[in-house]
């Protein structure tokens, strides 16, 4: 089994119009409505791959009910949410049909008390005994304490179970100080988390600082891995139109999924980008094109970039 952890839950509601223009009234064309957050996403992904998952995070209110209903639906993912007293947040994503841009508005999420969260550690703390890997994702809801992902963190290597941290700011700075075995940054987070635009540079910080992998996320370039075992780029495929929200989730599921199946670091980095390519060309967060998917990963070509220094005292995922 493998687990996500979304720890700020949401309700994606899609929009699609025909032109979105500031300051004018707008006839909706399509809605859909989606258990959201990334590890939602991402879990939604290894089960359409075909992995057993069960999902974890916090979840309340009406719009935390109409989550979990729309959970039951899902064929290969396994509801242990935690319940809180406050509503689980809705994020509203408005596509632009003219242009396939997709502009995006996050509600903060519900206030999470300490017994609230003293409540899941002890629940996350269960689920390890039986996961194979752990992804850790998205932002943290207000309550929660800047360093709740070390914390999951050192609980999931405790438990021998490798883990995936897929954050930002101060709960990535954090996060990476316990040790993850592989981050997933995007260009911005590297550059905010280490100080240099150079990315090559900004994940060797990144893997001194504490992360065993790290796999940065380049927008149009693809992706690029440092890892002790070398280094690689994964060029995206030309541009596809279309909604990438949830794209970066969808790379999480590939690199996830690849290294439970022990796959080699090239084929988890194709897989990877194959998946974020096929997830824009979906309408909604947490789905993929199948076919664009497996056409694109047999044209994606990873390249060795250098040798990196192997670390002593360390595995390899």
């Amino acid at each position: 089994m493998i687990l996500t952890v979304t720890l700020n839950t949401a309700l994606d509601i899609t929009y699609r119009v025909p032109s979105l223009r500031p300051h004018a009234s707008h006839r909706i064309t399509e809605v859909t409505e989606r258990p959201g957050g990334k590890g939602l996403n991402v879990a939604r992904v290894l089960a359409a791959l075909g992995h057993e998952v069960t999902v974890t995070g916090f979840v309340g209110g009406a719009t935390g009910a109409a989550l979990q209903d729309q959970l039951r639906c899902s064929d290969g993912i396994s509801d242990a949410l935690v319940p809180v007293h406050g509503s689980t947040r809705r994020t509203v994503a408005v596509v632009d049909a003219a242009t396939g841009d997709t502009t995006q508005l996050n509600e903060p999420g519900p206030l999470i008390a300490s017994a609230e969260w003293a409540a899941f550690q002890e629940a996350y703390g269960d689920l390890l005994g039986s996961a194979s890997a752990v992804a850790l994702c998205g932002s943290l809801p207000p309550g929660v304490p800047v360093g709740a992902y070390a914390t999951l963190i050192r609980a999931a290597r405790s438990a021998s179970v490798p883990v995936l941290l897929d954050t930002s700011g101060e709960p990535l700075r954090r996060g990476i100080a316990a040790r993850p075995d592989v981050v997933k940054p995007n260009a911005d987070e590297l550059a905010e988390l280490t100080g240099s635009h150079e990315p090559l540079q900004a994940m060797k910080d990144t893997r001194r600082r504490g992360a065993h992998a790290v796999v940065a996320s380049l927008g149009a370039e693809g992706l690029c891995a440092l890892t002790p075992d070398g280094s690689w780029r994964a060029p995206a495929p030309d541009r596809l139109s279309g909604n990438p929200t949830g794209a970066g989730d969808s790379a999480v599921a590939g690199l996830l999924s690849a290294q439970v199946e022990q796959l080699p670091w090239p084929q988890r980095l194709a897989r990877a980008v194959a998946l974020s390519a096929a997830t824009v060309v979906s309408p909604v967060a947490g789905e993929f094109d199948r076919k664009t998917y497996e056409d694109l990963f047999q044209q994606v070509v990873v390249t060795e970039q250098e040798q990196s220094l192997r670390s002593s005292g360390t595995t390899s995922l």
